[in-house]
C-alpha cells in the first residue's frame, strides 16, 4: 500500500496531485452525471484531459487511472486522512 496522491475537497469535487516514479501531475476529480447505476461518480482530469474515473463507496472513492502510456490501469482509493485532507492509496489488483 503506497500513497501516490494528496487531495483537498472542494465545492465541486476534489483537487490535488498524483506523484509516482513516472507521474507528477495536478489532477482534479469532478462530479459527473450518472447516466446509469454503474457509471462513474467522478471523472479524473489533468488539465482538460480525462485521465480516469472514480466510484463512491461507503468511506472512499475507488479510482481507476489509465493512459495509453501505462502498461496497465492504476487502481487506487481516495480516503480521508486524519487531518481532513484526502490521500490516494495505490493498490495492485487485476481488473476482474
Amino acid at each position: 500500500m503506497a500513497i501516490i496522491g494528496s487531495f483537498t475537497k472542494t465545492e465541486n469535487g476534489f483537487t490535488g496531485a498524483i506523484k509516482t516514479l513516472s507521474l507528477d501531475v495536478v489532477a482534479k476529480l469532478v462530479p459527473t452525471p450518472k447516466d446509469n447505476e454503474k457509471g462513474p461518480d467522478f471523472r479524473v482530469l489533468v488539465g482538460n484531459i480525462e485521465f480516469g474515473a472514480g466510484w463512491r463507496k461507503a468511506n472512499s472513492v475507488n479510482i481507476c487511472l489509465d493512459d495509453p502510456s501505462f502498461g496497465a490501469p492504476i487502481y487506487a482509493n481516495l480516503v480521508e486522512a486524519e487531518d481532513s485532507s484526502y490521500i490516494l492509496i495505490w493498490s495492485r489488483r487485476s481488473a476482474a
